[in-house]
């Protein structure tokens, strides 16, 4: 069983910085895609970034430019660096992992708030 372990959010004001992190504790293999999105409230879930095992980056139209994912495969970690953050980029920040073996499984963190605040 897959668990995540989310680290990081809370509040900043208006172009302020935040840093996530997601880890799957243990070892674990086929994790293909892992990364980060968001839930603001009385909307969707959003896509914010998300990272294959391969190094392929993707991103959000509205993070573009500001936020940074990294993966480490050999941690089985990501780690988002988030930057000029604004009012709109407050929300529910939750961490996505696929997992590829005989079947895909995904799976999501607990949820860890953001909040952009003056």
């Amino acid at each position: 069983q897959v668990h995540l372990m989310e680290s990081g959010g809370g509040l900043v004001q208006p172009g302020g910085s935040l840093n996530l992190s997601c880890a799957v504790p243990g070892r674990f293999t086929g994790l293909t895609v892992m990364g980060w999105y968001r839930q603001a409230p009385e909307k969707q879930r959003e896509l914010v970034a998300t990272a294959t095992s391969a190094g392929k980056i993707r991103y959000g139209d509205s993070v573009k430019g500001r936020f940074t994912l990294s993966r480490d495969n050999a941690e089985n970690a990501v780690y988002l660096q988030m930057d000029s953050l604004g009012f709109d980029d407050t929300a529910v920040y939750y961490c996505d992992v696929q997992q590829k073996l005989d079947v895909g499984y995904g799976y999501w963190g607990q949820g860890t708030q953001v909040t952009v605040a003056s």
